[in-house]
């Protein structure tokens, strides 16, 4: 005889699959025209030279080249400052 009660089937088990965002080509890598380099929420990263934003916020190559990745400073409409890091194909 059971000493406690069934509680019934758990309400938590079910989970969403994955979005695999994040950096797909290198500082350097050889990319192809249409080839995905980022993929990303908001604008953590900004395009550059031949370079676009989908969307949803991916960043693709728009011509054959190498990815270069480069570190700047962008002011703000207020006046404030953010660090950015522009992406561009060579």
């Amino acid at each position: 005889m059971a000493h406690t009660k069934s509680a019934g089937a758990a309400k938590n088990t079910r989970e969403s699959a994955s979005q695999r965002l994040g950096v797909k080509k290198a500082n350097g890598e050889p990319v192809a025209a249409g080839q995905i380099i980022i993929r990303q929420r908001g604008t953590k990263y900004v395009p550059g030279f031949n370079v676009k934003r989908a969307g949803d916020d991916t960043l693709f190559a728009m011509k054959d080249g190498k990815v270069r990745f480069k570190a700047s400073k962008k002011t703000r409409f207020d006046g404030s400052r953010r660090y950015i890091t522009v992406v561009n194909v060579q």
